[in-house]
């Protein structure tokens, strides 16, 4: 995986609004949010890039993070308005997003590729093309007969969130690696996780995506 541009701008997908806050869907602004808290910073709607933005230091890097408000279908709008006026190349982009093809709880780091019938990456893809880094967060598949469109757009379990967010917070740590380029160092630790780390469930809970918040 080539790896030596790095990371100026950190996009979340999900959808906009309350209704959405918790949705499997939204695991994308889970970590966009995450990433802004623990680096005190605050979002700020930002009309001309269709959505809200944040700027922080990580690790002497300047990095934008991004959290569309134009709905799911229509990522890519802001993604490529935000990029046109940082002037950055597709390489210089991670995009976070859920992954029903993945174990809950699981991560996967990786750079180019399809869509996987992943809308916001769709439109992401149709305006920037596949190159960019994709941060997928895996939500698991509907049980048999439920709808996907159902599935994604409704809470996890309590369990299911904590593993997702067990991820989040194991990719946090891994960040500055995958800013600066170090994609295979962090990819080896992220993919070697397995589904979760079990033994630090015991005796520490992640940290639930806020509930008061869109």
């Amino acid at each position: 995986m080539a790896g030596s541009t790095p990371i100026q701008l950190v996009v979340g997908l999900g959808n906009p609004g309350a209704d959405y806050v918790l949705t499997r869907h939204n695991a994308g602004f889970w970590f966009a949010d995450a990433l802004a808290r623990a680096h005190g910073a605050s979002f700020s709607h930002e009309r001309k890039f269709n959505g809200e933005v944040c700027r922080l230091n990580l690790a002497g890097h300047d990095v934008r993070v991004l959290k569309p408000d134009t709905f799911m279908n229509r990522s890519g709008q802001a993604v490529q308005a935000l990029t046109a006026y940082l002037k950055l190349p597709p390489e210089a982009i991670l995009v976070a997003h859920d992954d029903l093809d993945l174990p809950v709880g699981t991560v996967r780091l990786k750079q180019g590729g399809g869509h996987g019938g992943h809308n916001g990456l769709r439109d992401v893809i149709d305006r920037l093309g596949e190159n960019f880094v994709r941060l997928r967060f895996g939500i698991g598949r509907p049980a048999l007969g439920e709808e996907i469109i159902d599935y994604v757009l409704h809470r996890a379990s309590e369990e299911d969130e904590s593993k997702i967010m067990e991820a989040v917070n194991a990719t946090l740590a891994e960040l500055p690696r995958i800013l600066t380029g170090e994609m295979e160092k962090a990819m080896h630790e992220l993919h070697s996780r397995g589904v979760v780390a079990r033994a630090r469930r015991s005796d520490q809970r992640a940290t639930h995506p806020p509930e008061d918040q869109p």
